[in-house]
């Protein structure tokens, strides 16, 4: 059974930083392109950042690029989201997946994905 566990989340205020951690357990990580998507109340599903299973391709989407950094572990079978820089209109519930395309739109190729962490962003 295909499973996620993430930590790292939570409040912080506007400039601060947060890193959050993933790990994936019931499949092989190693194997698998992953990402990061989020979702606001109200709003759509948007894409963050991937990373090839081999480390060759590392996709931000726009609004992320610059202040976010992904990363990956696959001897711990972890993925991780460093979040520098973060404004209030990066307040979502995040989550980590698997994926089948690193690109733009990332948000509509996921596989499986995590329950969510939430991160707020407020003065």
């Amino acid at each position: 059974q295909v499973q996620f566990v993430e930590s790292g989340g939570g409040e912080v205020q506007p400039g601060g930083s947060l890193r959050l951690s993933c790990a994936g357990s019931g499949f092989s990580l190693e194997d698998y392109t992953i990402g990061w998507f989020r979702q606001a109340p109200g709003k759509e599903r948007e894409g963050v950042s991937c990373i090839s299973e081999k480390n060759d391709r590392i996709y931000y989407e726009d609004p992320v690029k610059g202040r976010f950094t992904i990363s990956r572990d696959n001897d711990k079978k972890s993925m991780f989201l460093q979040m520098d820089g973060l404004k209030p209109e990066d307040t979502a519930n995040y989550h980590c997946g698997t994926l089948a395309n690193c690109r733009r739109g990332m948000q509509e190729y996921f596989h499986y994905w995590s329950q969510g962490i939430q991160v707020t962003v407020s003065a």
